[in-house]
């Protein structure tokens, strides 16, 4: 059984949205709160299949609310619905842990396609958000701290994550450890980490090393 809970201040809008998801989704159980604390309410009382979520409702802001609600049902997936532009929002709200973002200019078809995508376990955005995430994403890979690497810090970087002390990583670069040593002061300042394990654990998170 599908369980749809509309938290909108718009009573018109939590209708309409019913009457679609009543003919959509068969022996569906649909929820309604028009502000943050009914929404909490049902939240803390009943079991949801997803969420459809307003940014701008009263009491406490929908992206307070949303970040409190994925602290507490991390599982529980939201889909934002929303009046306010993609580009001011969208993002900030995906990375408060929001399954999709959707804005109420949309049709009802593409409302149905949003919940049932994200109901399916899947993210939605649309197309023109999904090309800014990915320009943003390609930015963040672009300015990661071992971009800034030479190809010889970088080099130094994978030995040392690999365990090689300064001596073992001269020896094999044909370096002096006073080199080695200039390298590995170059790296801890580009990357403004300062121990051996810290630049460790960020080339194991960032598959720098095997």
């Amino acid at each position: 059984m599908t369980r749809i809970l509309i938290v909108d201040d718009h009573e018109i809008l939590r209708r309409g949205l019913r009457e679609i998801f009543a003919v959509t989704f068969p022996k569906v159980v649909i929820g309604e709160a028009a502000n943050s604390r009914e929404a909490m309410e049902l939240i803390l009382t009943q079991k949801w299949s997803i969420l459809l979520l307003d940014i701008n409702i009263p009491g406490q802001s929908g992206l307070a609310f949303l970040e409190e609600m994925k602290r507490l049902y991390p599982h529980t997936p939201v889909l934002v619905l929303t009046a306010y532009s993609e580009e001011e929002f969208a993002i900030r709200s995906l990375k408060l842990g929001a399954s999709g973002f959707l804005n109420k200019s949309q049709t009802s078809v593409e409302v149905i396609a949003a919940v049932k995508k994200v109901l399916a376990g899947g993210k939605y955005v649309s197309a023109t958000l999904a090309e800014r995430l990915a320009s943003t994403l390609w930015r963040d890979v672009r300015h990661a701290p071992h971009e800034a690497l030479s190809s010889r810090e970088l080099q130094v970087l994978q030995m040392i994550a690999k365990g090689k002390a300064i001596k073992e990583i001269g020896a094999e670069l044909a370096l002096s450890d006073k080199t080695v040593g200039t390298y590995r002061n170059r790296i801890s300042k580009k990357m403004g980490l300062t121990t051996n394990v810290a630049l460790t654990r960020y080339a194991l998170k960032h598959a720098l090393v095997d």
